[in-house]
């Protein structure tokens, strides 16, 4: 149910909901200017997009069809080509006026503005956390959706499509190009590189960015967590535990690693903007009777402040090398040991104003489908476009979901239809309709 708004301030307070809004746990208020929310609403009135709301809420069915057909194709890491193929023939089929897939595996569709002078790319992400060999079949407990990667964000493909074929049938035109894409490498070590790839020398046009990633309509992420990931490698020559003894070991400069840094980064990330710091994985050695030949982590640093993240990241490197200078002074025989620092993770940070015309528009269909709109701050595919001065937003795709990045992730389509209604409004009032 619609409703009008004359103007709203909405309090602060928190928000929990799937996928990456969940990041940041807290929102921020924001002021809705009169401006931005009688645009929505005229739009809204529009006859064609009354027709595609209408549209989109009788075809519901179908795009929950879409979700579990497009959820049961995996997606694994850098292994996306499956289900980008599927979503490619599935553009076509809902009408696009052309269709490819870029270098990288990023499928694009085109629909064809009449004035043609600006271009807006609303995006979803192809990819899931989860390997290969991981069952990602739908099941159903109730009116209950489960299965991984359902909500993150194979839901934002559905809604990708059923926006394209409620825009069709309701013969809504836009002055704007509208592309939709579904992108690779969103996730984890897949490094955004999709759509750093889109936002490249050789990606099209794009003047207006808009992210489909978690499931809540009033989740608005308008500023992005940048984030620092290492690879961090000691390699020495190994021996065997008694006869060796005295060689450098690899674990003990890997442990030196982790404790300075640790201790200096916990100092450092007690106060200012929020800075966090993690070592997620580590690995090496052969056998409790044998120095190892290496020991490896992979460590995550991130922070919504690109000094604060530099800041941390010098404390991060200047704590490996007084670690692999001490391993290799206190060794007794032998060769020095090595380290190889290898960047696996490079998100950019960026943010956009909560008074811009995008957010003002974004919190603003919020608004009218009657959630509360509330701002905050995340890692999506909004990081690269806001890194680079380009209006981005993400927004949430209806219904709800929980679970993410875990086996037991479940959706369910309470009034999912919404979050179609919510991206074709914004998208709409990027674009502008055509008269």
């Amino acid at each position: 149910m619609l409703r009008t708004l004359a103007c709203i301030i909405l309090v602060a307070g928190t928000f929990c909901v799937h996928s990456s809004f969940g990041q940041q746990g807290k929102a921020e208020r924001i002021k809705l200017h009169k401006k931005y929310v009688d645009e929505i609403a005229a739009i809204a009135e529009d006859p064609a997009v009354r027709s595609a709301f209408e549209i989109a809420e009788k075809t519901d069915p179908r795009t929950i069809q879409d979700l579990v057909l497009l959820t049961g194709i995996p997606a694994p890491p850098f292994k996306e080509e499956k289900r980008g193929e599927k979503f490619a023939s599935m553009l076509s089929e809902a009408g696009i006026d052309s269709v490819w897939t870029d270098g990288v595996g990023n499928v694009i569709g085109l629909r064809k503005g009449t004035v043609r002078k600006r271009a807006v790319m609303v995006d979803a992400h192809l990819d899931t956390v989860f390997p290969e060999e991981t069952d990602v079949r739908v099941s159903t407990s109730g009116d209950t959706l489960k299965a991984p990667g359902i909500g993150d964000d194979t839901r934002g493909l559905a809604v990708l499509l059923a926006g394209l074929r409620a825009m069709n049938q309701s013969g809504i035109k836009t002055d704007a190009d509208v592309l939709f894409a579904a992108t690779v490498g969103e996730e984890g070590l897949g490094d955004l590189r999709g759509v750093k790839h889109l936002f490249g020398s050789s990606g099209p046009k794009i003047d207006a960015h808009i992210a489909l990633d978690g499931v809540s309509i009033g989740g608005i992420v308008n500023s992005t967590v940048g984030s620092i990931r290492y690879r961090v490698t000691f390699s020495g020559p190994g021996g065997h535990s008694y006869g060796a003894f005295g060689l450098a070991n690899p674990h003990n400069a890997l442990a030196g690693t982790i404790s300075r840094f640790v201790e200096e980064a916990d100092i450092y990330t007690r106060a200012g903007i929020k800075t966090t710091y993690n070592i997620g994985v580590i690995g090496g050695g052969t056998s409790v009777n044998a120095v190892p030949f290496e020991s490896w982590m992979e460590v995550d640093m991130r922070s919504e402040s690109p000094e604060r993240l530099k800041g941390l990241d010098d404390i991060f490197r200047n704590a490996v090398a007084k670690a692999l200078d001490r391993e290799n002074e206190i060794k007794r025989m032998g060769e020095d040991l090595t380290v190889d620092i290898r960047q696996v993770g490079d998100r950019p940070s960026g943010s956009i104003a909560e008074d811009s015309p995008l957010v003002q528009r974004t919190a603003a269909s919020a608004a009218l489908l009657g959630a509360v709109p509330l701002l905050g701050a995340s890692s999506t595919n909004s990081n690269t476009p806001l890194a680079l001065g380009i209006p981005s937003v993400t927004i949430g795709t209806g219904g709800k979901a929980g679970g993410a990045h875990s086996l037991d992730e479940w959706f369910l389509n309470e009034d999912g239809y919404l979050g179609v209604h919510h991206m074709l409004l914004v998208m709409l009032s990027e674009a502008g309709i055509s008269k």
